[in-house]
């Protein structure tokens, strides 16, 4: 017991003394977050209060996906010549005005439209946050930046998800209202306490030469780099076995537990945040030694394991052990994804890195709802399950097999 104490005490400690622009990013990403009301309910806002199908919904969440691909792209672009800081204030601020607009307008297809437009827009600030994390990290203490944020990021979540289903059924206004202003207080934060353009550190590249300044395109550096190609192909399935969790989980509790769908999904989004606060640290600190790549292919195994028994179990506490299961993957994944692109991406191409590299893998994000709720219609959705799980641990393995390349810091 003393030992796993101590290894808490640890986890926490690391998050200790970071840089300033850090603390801004976990406090904004953790505003943001508790008002996070849309996007964990949308396929039922979608199907129950628009009146869409699941196959419908499914096609409309792919398109709202595939439109966000180049604001993304944008994006990159932006903040390797503006700075993130701008990116974050100009285009979260505006998304956030747009949503709270959409509180003011009836269920309608016009409605859904309106929230494609905002998500777009809010698109084209993604790859600002990790962009600003690796201008003012180094390597002793990036991961443990990029955790920081992630737990800010989750306890919102932990948050957010159990008002937006309780407000689901009587008072869905209030939820579109709610995530953007959250929205436009997180953008006002990074936007008045984050300073200057860049701030990148001469240490950096004495430490890495990975991260030293190149000429050319974003091409040219992917070419040089062929392992962040690999890594964002393997990524792939796993965003496609991810993007079940906000999509296909919802529809199955609601087949499962008729009528109590999103406020069991609340309950589960709930765990899964208070689960990321009570073990990230532990994680973090028992990880921090080992293969970076390794650690990620591990995660990957956790969510064909969870995502794999979704295709059996039909109890609700059954679906708790399933969502422990994926958070602790989860959690590998993402207090690593980031440090990985960080370390092996050139700083003046972070933004289009941290834009092109999620693009790629976020395809997955883009067809998992379409495929998936092809496969819910035409097969079951058990057996659609089992295939998530195939295609997660294929991808795992082809992650694994990522960190037998000669590369540094993977």
């Amino acid at each position: 017991m003393n030992t796993i104490g101590n290894k808490i005490k640890n986890g926490l400690g690391i998050y200790l003394g970071l840089p300033g622009a850090v603390y801004i990013l976990f406090f904004g990403k953790l505003i943001n977050c508790i008002g996070a009301f849309i996007s964990p309910l949308l396929s039922l806002i979608l199907t129950q209060k628009i009146g869409m199908s699941v196959n419908e919904s499914g096609f409309f969440v792919t398109m709202a996906m595939v439109i966000q691909a180049p604001c993304v792209i944008v994006g990159g672009k932006l903040v390797d010549k503006y700075g993130g800081k701008k990116v974050i204030g100009i285009f979260q601020g505006l998304s956030g005005i747009l949503f709270m607009i959409c509180g003011l307008i009836n269920p309608s297809r016009e409605l859904a439209i309106l929230m494609i437009v905002a998500s777009a827009i809010s698109s084209i600030s993604y790859p600002a946050y990790d962009s600003i994390v690796g201008d003012v990290t180094n390597l002793k203490n990036r991961k443990a930046s990029f955790s920081l944020i992630y737990m800010g990021l989750n306890i919102g979540f932990s948050v957010g998800p159990a008002i937006g289903g309780l407000l689901f059924q009587k008072h869905l206004e209030l939820i579109f209202i709610g995530d953007g202003f959250t929205t436009l207080i997180s953008a006002a934060l990074i936007g008045i306490f984050i300073k200057g353009k860049h701030h990148k550190s001469n240490e950096n590249t004495d430490e890495n030469s990975l991260e030293a300044a190149e000429e050319g395109s974003v091409l040219s550096v992917l070419i040089k780099r062929p392992i962040l190609l690999y890594y964002a192909l393997a990524m792939l399935t796993y965003s496609f076995a991810y993007s079940q969790w906000g999509y296909a989980i919802p529809i199955h509790l609601e087949q499962l537990f008729n009528g109590s769908g999103a406020k069991y999904f609340g309950i589960l989004g709930s765990i899964n945040g208070f689960v990321v606060i009570v073990l990230t640290p532990l994680i973090t600190a028992l990880t921090r030694k080992y293969n970076i790549i390794k650690i990620i292919a591990t995660g990957g195994i956790l969510y064909f394991v969870a995502f794999g028994s979704c295709s059996i179990i039909k109890s609700f506490p059954l679906f708790i052990v399933m969502i422990i299961i994926m958070t602790i993957g989860e959690i590998l994944i993402s207090t690593n994804s980031g440090t990985f692109l960080t370390n092996n991406t050139p700083e003046s191409h972070r933004g289009r890195v941290n834009a092109v590299i999620p693009m790629i893998s976020g395809i997955g994000t883009s067809i998992g709802p379409l495929i998936m709720g092809n496969m819910i219609t035409s097969l079951s959705i058990n057996k659609a399950w089992f295939v998530v799980s195939m295609v997660v641990l294929i991808g795992s393995i082809c992650m694994y097999s990522l960190s037998k390349m000669k590369h540094r810091n993977v």
